[in-house]
């Protein structure tokens, strides 16, 4: 199992913030395996200016993001799903170092991911919107898709994450405003 850590770039110590570089200036956790008590790494938690890099940065990107059509962000989650199909055993393993899950519950996890990305690069090809009659005479409201802005999500374990992937996932081509 250490391969999978030295695959991942996973160290002894490593920086837990990534705002387009890792940085990591607040405590450090170490990280416990489940499955036999053996320390697998420590991570550096956010500083109060790593907390606030980080916030500005993803402000900056979703600025962008928001611009770019539909499809076009479509294909950037569908290549997120590729990669992680390419590394899908790997990243098993990992849920499963950290987790104490078995390896085929660890892979199921990652699978879950993989079927969010899917189903969200389908969702992004219909960014269509109702037609909603108005009060006015010969006049229409129009409903449209638009992302609505950054989201921070904090979590220790794999439920965390599995809330974060499964009900923000999907959403990421096209959001509602």
């Amino acid at each position: 199992m250490q391969s999978v850590l030295e695959k991942f770039g996973i160290r002894e110590e490593n920086p837990g913030v990534f705002c387009g570089e890792w940085r990591g200036g607040g405590g450090k956790i170490d990280k416990i395996s489940p499955i036999d008590g053996r320390k697998l790494a420590s991570v550096h938690t956010a500083s109060d200016e790593d907390y606030e890099t980080a916030i500005a940065r993803a402000h900056e990107a979703f600025l962008k993001w928001r611009t770019t059509p539909g499809p076009v962000r479509g294909e950037t989650v569908r290549r997120l799903g590729n990669a992680l199909r390419d590394s899908k055993h790997e990243l098993g393993q990992l849920v499963t170092l950290e987790t104490g899950k078995i390896i085929a519950e660890g892979e199921g996890e990652v699978q879950e991911m993989i079927d969010i990305c899917d189903l969200a690069v389908g969702q992004s090809r219909m960014l269509y919107g109702l037609t909603i009659q108005s009060e006015r005479p010969n006049h229409r409201l129009m409903e449209q898709w638009h992302p609505l802005g950054c989201l921070e999500a904090i979590g220790k374990n794999s439920t965390d994450r599995d809330c974060c992937h499964k009900n923000r996932g999907a959403r990421l081509p096209r959001d509602r405003s």
